[in-house]
């Protein structure tokens, strides 16, 4: 079963993952997501980085905003995978026990944060 997000932290991370033929798509969104609820849009990157397996923009936002944003990302994303993940200041566990997804989990470079 595919963990689904639930509003348990202060602040978060949310990823949408994208492809070359989806920026454009996958700018809209988070533009949208930026105007709508004030969330900070990061940059958008257009190769892997970090633990993530493909080009990603990460958008911060913190549990006031959560219960507006979350609901609207997952009706608005149409195939956009989302990586949502608590900030608890361990990287591992944020991106494996506090993380849910919307849409198709895709497996992270984990090794990134070492043992």
């Amino acid at each position: 079963m595919i963990k689904r997000p639930t509003n348990i932290y202060d602040q978060y991370h949310a990823h949408v993952y994208f492809d070359g033929s989806s920026v454009a798509a996958a700018s809209s969104l988070c533009q949208k997501a930026g105007e709508l609820f004030g969330v900070k849009i990061g940059r958008f990157h257009q190769k892997p980085i970090g633990p993530h397996p493909c080009r990603s923009c990460q958008l911060a936002f913190d549990k006031t905003q959560f219960d507006q944003l979350i609901p609207w990302l997952e009706n608005n994303r149409g195939d956009f995978t989302v990586l949502v993940h608590g900030l608890t200041g361990n990287d591992l566990q944020d991106h494996t026990e506090h993380a849910s997804w919307l849409g198709k989990p895709m497996p992270l470079n984990l090794l990134i944060f070492g043992d």
